[in-house]
């Protein structure tokens, strides 16, 4: 007896849906676009969301490219943290102008602020994984991060100390602290950070270069 007009065929019967096929593109270009598609996935989703299979629907791609590129899923995400790690700090250090102007701390400080914000409108992302982090972060990623974050502490500490032996002479310099001063105004960077990527029309970046200027003017005042 043949089959009915109305009925359907199985589901054994029907063609499955296929991923459509991926371009065969350079290994490095292809890690990097799978990069590119985790931090999309974190940025958007959390760590918890994160998985071999997530990826492969952002880049588009099926499972086998991805395992093509990487060995699993821990050997991605190192990947990438070595990746932004590097981008973030090497960008974080070109905002920092030429120690030739600390003898004007207040200018030094806003053109400072002035790269930074130029840095986080280029790339967002990679400072949302740092400033704005889930908390479900991985240990080994928060671990790294404050690595990093103590480093800079360092540097800024290295330029208030600089920046103060100019006013080595002054009674008000003698009593302030470097390393008091860098956490601080590390901390006082990742705030204003924060608010930049979460609500960028809060604080522009004029009214701060303002009250910096206003304030390290009569804190630091410029020596000739």
């Amino acid at each position: 007896m043949s089959a009915s007009p109305s009925s359907s065929p199985s589901s054994e019967d029907r063609p499955r849906k296929r991923r459509p096929y991926a371009a065969r593109v350079p290994i490095e270009q292809r890690r990097e676009q799978l990069l590119d598609a985790a931090l999309a996935v974190i940025v958007n989703d959390g760590y918890d969301r994160v998985s071999i299979d997530a990826i492969a629907k952002r880049a588009d791609v099926a499972r086998s490219v991805v395992y093509s590129a990487y060995e699993n899923l821990d050997s991605l995400l190192t990947a990438l943290l070595d990746r932004q790690q590097a981008r973030a700090f090497e960008h974080l250090l070109q905002t920092i102008p030429s120690t030739e102007n600390l003898r004007d701390p207040a200018a030094f400080a806003a053109e400072a602020v002035r790269r930074m914000s130029a840095m986080l409108h280029q790339d967002p992302d990679t400072w949302r994984l740092i400033l704005l982090p889930p908390g479900n972060m991985p240990t080994v990623v928060r671990d790294r991060i404050e690595a990093d974050r103590e480093r800079f502490r360092l540097r800024v500490e290295a330029w208030v100390s600089l920046a103060l032996a100019h006013r080595s002479g002054t009674a008000a310099t003698q009593q302030l602290d470097a390393q008091v001063l860098a956490h601080a105004l590390v901390a006082c960077a990742e705030h204003f950070g924060r608010l930049a990527l979460t609500d960028p029309g809060k604080f522009d970046p004029p009214r701060l270069i303002g009250q910096l200027q206003v304030i390290l003017g009569a804190v630091l005042p410029r020596t000739r």
